[in-house]
């Protein structure tokens, strides 16, 4: 595959897991956003691509060394491999962790070619390689499609509101862009007893997503000032929490100034690369007081929260399966691109 054509179904050479890796056999692989930008070059130019991150699978075998999983576990995979070691291990943060791990070994196309598995990873495929620490074992009696989606942007959504953004009971909180991350988000707050939660997306279709999944009130953004909008819904002070899950300049700022005093911003939509930070008056960044945070991956550690929300899951607490829009075949995800970019699904996944 190359840049922005359409992605083909092929062949490819999996080998035996080395030390600290292991091959997982893939059940369901979601469709992320991520993967198009891979697609498009958007990442970084090391073509061939092996695409899919958002995965859940069965351990098929394990090389020297690996304790945390064993053959014939359930797990979902991530993309952050803690290393225990990096300054951030170091001072006892592992969701940081400056120095993650990827199996050291190539996946290839049938004549050789090495090919770059999307973070890591390169889920849309029968089997993969990965490092062991990619592999989190959680509950097999969990349904593979909707669990999977932890490995990437649903987990993404929920830390950014649980775990970066901290909130907590009776807070209110405005989540802006209503895709798959952002509507995450809202179940994050949801999750953590926000008392006010605000989805604002320029689309109904996302706006009554997002009410399906905890939101108390709705803004579209096309109907008018976000951030008055917010304040007039908060006693006219502001959200608690404003979480950016489009990352655009427009969207942070208006994150920015919908926050209350000493409020928290979150960015959780990942910026294009050429985007600056809006001009804002320092005296506002001083004025409004608080915190402005990035967040990476929902700042999650994938052996904490990952077992941890599939069990709020299976218990009913959390609806992981309202995030499937559709179960396709690894054909279809060409046409399952198209729908995502249209806004049409929260997520297409993959089933294998």
């Amino acid at each position: 595959m190359a840049k922005g054509e359409p992605v083909q179904t092929v062949e490819i050479l999996v080998p035996d897991p080395g030390p600290g890796e292991a091959v997982v056999t893939i059940q369901a692989c979601g469709v992320c956003h991520t993967d198009l930008a891979y697609r498009d070059g958007g990442i970084n130019d090391e073509f061939p691509f092996l695409l899919g991150h958002e995965a859940a699978g069965v351990v098929e075998s394990i090389g020297e060394g690996v304790t945390n999983v064993a053959v014939g576990d359930f797990v979902v995979l991530n993309w952050r491999a803690v290393c225990g070691q990096c300054r951030a291990c170091g001072r006892g943060e592992p969701q940081y962790c400056f120095d993650t791990f990827n199996a050291s070994q190539k996946m290839t196309l049938a004549d050789g070619t090495p090919l770059t598995p999307a973070l890591g990873i390169g889920s849309f495929a029968d089997r993969t390689l990965v490092h062991s620490g990619q592999c989190t074992k959680v509950d097999p009696e969990a349904r593979p499609a909707a669990v999977g989606l932890l490995g990437c942007g649903v987990m993404a959504g929920l830390g950014a509101a649980i775990n970066t953004g901290g909130v907590t009971r009776g807070q209110s909180v405005a989540v802006i862009g209503c895709g798959g991350v952002g509507a995450a988000a809202i179940a994050g707050a949801a999750l953590a007893g926000a008392s006010r939660i605000i989805a604002v997306d320029l689309e109904d279709r996302k706006l009554e997503w997002a009410k399906g999944l905890g939101a108390t009130h709705t803004i579209n953004s096309s109907e008018g000032d976000v951030v008055e909008a917010i304040r007039e819904l908060t006693g006219g002070f502001g959200a608690d929490v404003v979480i950016d899950a489009v990352g655009i300049p427009l969207t942070w700022k208006q994150a920015f100034y919908a926050r209350d005093l000493a409020g928290t911003l979150v960015l959780v939509g990942v910026p294009h690369p050429d985007a600056k930070v809006p001009e804002i008056p320092l005296v506002d960044v001083f004025g409004h007081g608080g915190a402005l945070k990035s967040s990476w991956y929902g700042d999650c550690l994938p052996s904490r929260d990952f077992p941890m929300l599939v069990d709020l899951y299976q218990q009913g607490r959390l609806d992981l399966d309202a995030f499937v829009s559709e179960e396709i075949g690894l054909d279809d995800v060409e046409g399952a691109f198209t729908k995502m970019h249209k806004g049409d699904v929260l997520r297409s996944v993959v089933i294998l």
